[in-house]
């Protein structure tokens, strides 16, 4: 028996979900030959097989969790098939490493039989009692000889557990593929950033109805990079270290039905009005066909968040580390304004600009915003 455990599908990811298996146990396949196709914060790929043989056990159903090096099949290999300790495969994802290492995952050890259980000791009449009131044992507090949970145990945590008269309906659902990405990147951001919210005015009033104002967004914000270059940057708050950049690299939030895709527009500076519609769009069909190349998930120096296309004007856009800065671009609206002692009515873009206030300071954060708004208001 040979157990493939399953590799890094890319940088550095700490685990994958099983999208759908391509065999099943019995089936007897070929090095090479795709076995799973799995999702990963930065795409969907298939694994190859790196073993010739009989597939004796998958350890995980579609939609399971699996972490990098975990057990993920077990085969029985073909007569001349080397057994080694590590064996390297090349695949769609680069080199994909086995080793028969194992992999404990808190109190259960994933492909194994065997479980790690903990015994709760308790009075007959503790246990009876906790049934009738549908009541977690192990929730239970023990005074009884030698840590056995009475009768009394039961009675005082029942008193002391919070009641409540409402009753709610809904569905509970566990977080997958996309979803699951951001919720984790969300709480690394509201973990690790110090963000600051700054927000202003753009008066575009003398923009034609039909601008493409993402294309002219992302100008002003490769423009505003060379007036202050410290919000185009990466920031390491372990090392306490900061990278500029001269390039700049837009992360451009996308927004679907399975969650929310950043692709990287890279080189802004360089392209043309035309170039980036292009690029826009070809993003707009890979997000939604999830082909999307992992290599267009990357690099980012810098993001913009364009929520305004759908509802909203300001907002507090959360930044992802190791980026210092976010722009949201909020829903152009007509207001009335003083122009030449006539009061007239003009267009306002609203703008909201999160800054990391460990790696970029107030000065840099205002002066980055005013240079956006001056090329949106004279372009």
């Amino acid at each position: 028996m040979k157990i493939f455990h399953l590799p890094d599908l890319g940088e550095g990811l700490a685990e994958a979900e099983v999208r759908e298996w391509y065999v099943k146990v019995g089936d007897t396949v070929k090095v090479d030959q795709p076995l799973v196709s799995m999702e990963t914060a930065k795409a969907v790929v298939d694994v190859p097989s790196p073993y010739a043989g009989k597939i004796v056990q998958l350890h995980g159903k579609p939609n399971d969790i699996i972490k990098t090096g975990a057990p993920f099949i077990t085969f029985e290999l073909e007569a001349g098939e080397k057994s080694g300790d590590k064996v390297d495969k090349g695949s769609v994802v680069g080199k994909l490493e086995t080793s028969e290492k194992k992999w404990d995952d808190g109190d259960v050890i994933i492909g194994s039989s065997q479980t790690k259980t903990t015994t709760i000791k308790a009075m007959p009449a503790a246990r009876v009692l906790a049934q009738q009131l549908n009541i977690d044992l192990s929730q239970v507090k023990a005074t009884g000889p030698g840590g056995l949970i009475t009768a009394d145990d039961v009675k005082k945590f029942m008193d002391h557990k919070p009641s409540s008269n409402v009753r709610l309906t809904g569905k509970t659902e566990t977080l997958h593929g996309v979803r699951r990405v951001m919720a984790q990147a969300m709480m690394q951001s509201h973990r690790d950033i110090v963000p600051v919210t700054i927000v202003e005015d753009a008066d575009i009033s003398h923009l034609p109805p039909k601008t493409d104002m993402t294309v002219l967004l992302l100008k002003a914000i490769a423009a505003a990079a060379k007036v202050e270059p410290s919000l185009n940057a990466w920031f390491d708050g372990k090392t306490l270290e900061r990278k500029l950049f001269e390039e700049v690299n837009v992360g451009l939030a996308v927004d679907t039905t399975e969650g929310l895709f950043v692709p990287v527009i890279k080189q802004v500076e360089s392209k043309s009005d035309h170039e980036l519609r292009s690029i826009i769009e070809n993003y707009k069909t890979t997000v939604r066909s999830r082909s999307i190349a992992s290599t267009d998930m990357q690099g980012a120096t810098i993001t913009l968040s364009n929520f305004g296309m759908i509802a909203g004007c300001y907002a507090t856009p959360i930044i992802t580390p190791p980026t210092v800065a976010i722009l949201g671009c909020g829903r152009s609206r007509e207001v009335a304004m003083p122009r030449q002692g006539a009061i007239v009515i003009g267009r306002i873009l609203p703008l909201s600009l999160t800054f990391d206030h460990r790696a970029v300071t107030g000065g840099e954060a205002t002066r980055f915003l005013g240079a956006i708004i001056k090329y949106l208001q004279e372009n």
